[in-house]
């Protein structure tokens, strides 16, 4: 009984103070172990709802409204021809996470290839917290450590935000993450900006938006065999659904028909030679 009082106490104070809250985390990465010295950055967005939290890429969100809405418009216009010409996609990072309250259920959304795949997620993150205090920007924070995902993790949460989240899948502290790193210091989080979003924004998950393909929904485990077979065969998922009797056609900026399996293979060694330098994953234990 004591256990549950306490959980809808949390939840209560999630409710209560976070409710349509925006928190911008500065994400800094190293994707190539072999150029430790190449960072990169990306601006990453957590939302905090009555329901539940989402976590994404602001420019690549930015980036992939732009695109739909171009789309949308010559479609809309009667042309059998999308024309994408000028457009720019930009962000480093892809995949999506959301996390549903209270129970903080951990979804993860992410494409390979022409497949978009929801991985549920539920693995625990076994805390360890540590009298060690410090103070971040403007918040006084406390240390906590875990393994998970085939890292050891560092992370310093608030209590000034009663909030039991934080960046990427990380949450259950008894405050907001300000910052979390990785033992090898080549993946780290950090708060950079808190603001109050409009009151009358809806909670609306990622399963529910437009898409062309169904979402191919697993476990963990599963969704590791399916990474490394797109690593391997990145072609894999095209390759399919050319061999179920699906025609493609592509035209060039001169209106030239492209050679689809030439443009395949281009691909697929554009790719595989990407995943040689995509070799640090934040989630190290899919490549084990």
């Amino acid at each position: 009984m004591k256990k549950i009082i306490i959980a809808t106490l949390s939840f209560l104070s999630i409710f209560s103070y976070a409710q349509n809250q925006r928190f911008s985390y500065e994400y800094k990465f190293v994707a190539d172990s072999l150029e430790k010295d190449k960072v990169e950055t990306e601006i990453m967005l957590l939302n905090v709802f009555s329901k539940g939290s989402q976590f994404y890429s602001k420019a690549t969100a930015e980036s992939d409204s732009a695109m739909n809405a171009e789309i949308l418009k010559q479609v809309s216009s009667g042309t059998n021809h999308i024309n994408l010409k000028g457009t720019v996609r930009s962000g480093k990072v892809r995949h999506q996470v959301e996390k549903s309250y209270p129970e903080y259920k951990v979804d993860y959304f992410i494409k390979l290839g022409g497949e978009e795949y929801l991985v549920n997620d539920i693995r625990k993150q076994d805390w360890k917290i540590s009298p060690d205090k410090e103070k971040i920007g403007t918040f006084m924070t406390q240390k906590a450590t875990c393994t998970y995902a085939g890292r050891n993790w560092t992370a310093w949460f608030t209590t000034e935000i009663p909030i039991q989240d934080g960046p990427y899948k990380f949450h259950g502290l008894p405050g907001l993450i300000v910052k979390i790193e990785d033992q090898s210091k080549s993946h780290s989080y950090e708060l950079k900006g808190v603001q109050k979003m409009d009151e009358n924004a809806a909670f609306k998950s990622f399963k529910d938006k437009e898409r062309y393909s169904a979402l191919i929904i697993l476990d963990h485990k599963k969704f590791k065999k399916a990474y490394l077979d797109y690593r391997a065969d990145p072609n894999k998922a095209a390759r399919n659904m050319m061999n179920s009797g699906m025609k493609f056609s592509m035209k060039d900026a001169s209106g030239n028909p492209v050679d689809m399996n030439k443009m395949m293979k281009d691909r697929e060694k554009k790719q595989i030679e990407a995943n040689k330098k995509n070799n640090n994953l934040l989630e190290l234990d899919l490549l084990k």
